[in-house]
């Protein structure tokens, strides 16, 4: 039954979200009792081989899902799957290789902030031409009444990645009637990861983007930042660049509607490197006097310092603690699989 809820929820991406949950009840029962008849017919189960050729029989899930898609005006129920799948395609590249250019010429160029907001506001733009450009050629092929071959929804993306998805998407979980994450908020997502990465990126150029008015007392006050603190930034910019990544990767291969639990748990993980960091720092020294010599100022700085080191050690413990009730809820749920596969 795993290639058949395979199958489901592959259907499932491409079906209206109000309607998602009755149409794949619907389609479970009918395909189940054809699954029986033919089992009964030939006195045995199906081999995995079958069963793959059963469900290719019929139909991509794709184009299964367009049976079930309401009239569309512009572009018909036959082309409106395929036209949905190829504009989310469109959508995400555009975003992610636009970012990734605004990025190199912000950080390049130094613009800083006036930069990043420009870049935000041409962003809306470049994802309104690349949809009206995808969605202009669909409604040719739709008035033109040209066929889409039926090879073109199969054997990619939309046809028969179900089959070879080496962990099963299907998770019984989606059927509840809590609203998945959408498409459109998993590109916001993405667009505001992106967000964060250029504004720490610009930090080290403007520091008043993260300190503000801060940056005035540093500079007048008779404390300095010790050099751990980079280290703890540059941490902090790589988990940053590996969760956006991590995300861009998810809207590309359709991902995002899944609970990603190990994703949860290895960024969990990851999140204890720059408290590690700042909790490593060589004689909890996080903060040190601009003028050794002067110890007039000796008192407070052992207070900034110990209760800074503080602060960080309860944030690593309590990040602690979730990652290891994250990893223990994960082995009990596993658990609970093995026992019930038996």
């Amino acid at each position: 039954m795993e290639l058949l809820d395979r199958y489901l929820q592959a259907v499932r991406r491409h079906l209206p979200w109000l309607r998602q949950d009755d149409i794949i009840a619907e389609l479970r029962a009918n395909l189940e009792a054809q699954l029986e008849d033919k089992e009964t017919e030939l006195g045995r189960k199906l081999t995995d081989a079958e069963m793959e050729a059963w469900l290719k029989q019929l139909g991509s899930p794709i184009q299964v899902a367009a049976r079930y898609q309401p009239q569309q005006y512009l572009i018909g129920p036959a082309l409106f799957p395929i036209y949905r799948f190829v504009m989310r395609l469109a959508i995400g590249w555009g975003v992610v290789i636009y970012a990734i250019a605004k990025t190199v010429e912000i950080v390049a160029k130094g613009q800083g902030a006036d930069g990043l907001v420009a870049a935000i506001v041409h962003l809306p733009g470049m994802v309104f031409i690349n949809a009206a450009v995808v969605t202009l050629i669909f409604a040719i092929v739709e008035r033109s009444g040209a066929q889409i071959p039926d090879k073109f929804a199969q054997g990619t993306a939309m046809g028969d990645d179900w089959m070879r998805v080496p962990a099963p998407p299907y998770d019984p979980r989606l059927d509840g009637r809590k609203k998945p994450k959408t498409y459109a908020q998993a590109v916001i997502e993405v667009i505001v990861g992106w967000i964060v990465l250029v504004w720490l990126l610009l930090v080290p150029h403007y520091p008043f983007l993260l300190m503000g008015p801060g940056v005035i007392w540093l500079k007048v006050s008779p404390f300095q930042l010790t050099p751990v603190w980079w280290t703890f930034y540059w941490c902090v910019v790589v988990l940053n660049g590996a969760e956006l990544a991590w995300r861009v990767i998810d809207l590309l291969q359709e991902r995002w509607q899944g609970p990603h639990h190990t994703q949860q748990l290895v960024k969990q993980a990851l999140g204890l490197i720059p408290l590690l960091v700042v909790l490593a720092a060589p004689g909890r020294e996080l903060v040190v006097l601009k003028n050794p010599a002067d110890l007039t100022h000796a008192a407070a700085l052992a207070q900034i310092n110990l209760w800074t080191w503080r602060g960080f050690a309860i944030i690593a413990a309590i990040t602690l603690m979730q990652l290891f009730w994250m990893a223990g809820k994960m082995s009990l749920d596993a658990w609970r699989r093995r026992l019930a596969a038996r």
